[in-house]
């Protein structure tokens, strides 16, 4: 087995952390892109549960479908295998997730254990940006292509560039619902930010209001570099 020491130099995991609308997900694409390490989304995982068809794949399933939430012991659960793959051997970046203060505890010992070096992004962003950004987006209800009314229109407005169908607003990206989401966002996932300092983790925090993706993308990439 490889060493603990050995691993601790040669395997880093990103956390990207930030409420809805911060840009976690295109961050976590534009890193990879340099950085030859797997993207991992909550929802890749249990979208992979589900497909393996195995006893947690039929678990999750069987939450998923019924409208429930999957419980922390079993996303966790989900990370630890996940993690435990080949391709994660050099790092990873997680993306949603952690999501609760029990899975970041859960999370933190696991990198304890592995020797993973922790890289905690924090992009911090106005929420009035947030809410800008969101309630802007649109969508193909035929292809799916999204748009955005301010920084990526379609050329006609509110038809889709690709087959002529009509744009629609998602009903959570509407003003009432983001503002519950980020309200949820404080009582839950805010906590783990001051767990992260009270426990002497390393984290990094990121302005991400008004500066443009790749410039973020280029804070992120030095984070990472110097860990």
């Amino acid at each position: 087995m490889e060493p603990v020491a050995q691993r601790r130099e040669s395997c880093r995991g990103v956390i990207l952390f930030g409420p809805p609308g911060s840009g976690k997900g295109t961050q976590a694409k534009l890193l990879v892109e340099t950085w030859p390490v797997p993207h991992i989304s909550t929802g890749e995982m249990l979208r992979d549960a589900i497909e393996s068809g195995d006893s947690i794949g039929r678990e999750v399933s069987a939450i998923v479908r019924g409208g429930g939430l999957v419980p922390d012991a079993l996303v966790n659960l989900l990370v630890e295998r996940r993690l435990a793959q080949p391709d994660c051997a050099a790092g990873f970046v997680l993306d949603g997730y952690p999501r609760t203060l029990e899975q970041a505890k859960v999370t933190m010992d696991l990198f304890r254990q592995r020797g993973i070096r922790e890289v905690v992004i924090y992009l911090a962003v106005d929420y009035n940006v947030i809410i800008a950004r969101l309630t802007g987006r649109r969508q193909c209800a035929s292809c799916g292509a999204l748009y955005h009314v301010a920084f990526q229109p379609p050329r006609r407005d509110g038809v889709c560039d690709f087959d002529g169908e009509a744009l629609y607003q998602r009903d959570d990206d509407t003003e009432a619902v983001i503002r519950q989401r980020l309200v949820a966002y404080e009582e839950k996932t805010l906590p783990i930010l001051r767990y992260f300092q009270e426990s002497g983790r390393r984290w990094v925090e990121v302005a991400s209001s008004t500066e443009s993706p790749l410039w973020v993308n280029e804070r992120i990439r030095q984070a990472v570099e110097a860990a």
